[in-house]
């Protein structure tokens, strides 16, 4: 069954660049194995490949048979066009996000940013909380530590009330 790559949809479990470049590899090894299959005699016992848990879920999502050649081929420059062209963004977080975070994450970037995009993500444990988000030409930190930093004449007009001749203590009150 051919598809066309307008109607192939990306699985939230691909998240990244480098799951791209997993699928990538793995359908040039099934490639691989269906042209020895073509090549070899009948009756030799040949064995296919296991598919990763990713693979599985692209398969599903998009109904295709890895046995049909086009189907293969269609999946492997869709797959190769989205690692080529999809919007990358980078978040930094103080701790590992949780996979059902990275889920919620995902489905509501390429709802809201774009079906395709691409997510990495870095770790940056002095953050506190929060987040810090780039992509190729912007970046915004929403950490608490920037917070922190941006409010920091608040703290100390607070914890050092006797002080009072700061120039944002008209802005407290």
């Amino acid at each position: 069954m051919a598809h066309d790559e307008a109607k192939l949809s990306l699985p939230t479990a691909v998240i990244g660049p480098m799951d791209l470049s997993r699928l990538l590899r793995e359908l040039d090894n099934i490639n691989e194995v269906m042209l020895q299959l073509k090549l070899r005699k009948s009756g030799d016992n040949v064995k296919l490949p296991k598919t990763t848990q990713l693979m599985d879920e692209l398969i599903k999502a998009n109904h295709v048979n890895l046995l049909e050649e086009t189907d293969r081929l269609t999946l492997k420059h869709y797959l190769a066009t989205i690692k080529e062209h999809a919007p990358l963004i980078h978040m930094s977080f103080s701790v590992d996000p949780s996979p059902l975070f990275l889920d919620k994450l995902i489905v509501w970037l390429r709802q809201n940013i774009h079906p395709m995009l691409l997510l990495t993500i870095g770790l940056q444990p002095n953050l506190g909380a929060g987040c810090i988000v780039r992509t190729t030409n912007r970046y915004f930190d929403l950490s608490l530590k920037q917070a922190f930093s941006d409010r920091r004449y608040l703290l100390i007009d607070r914890l050092i009330p006797d002080v009072g001749n700061s120039p944002h203590t008209a802005e407290v009150v």
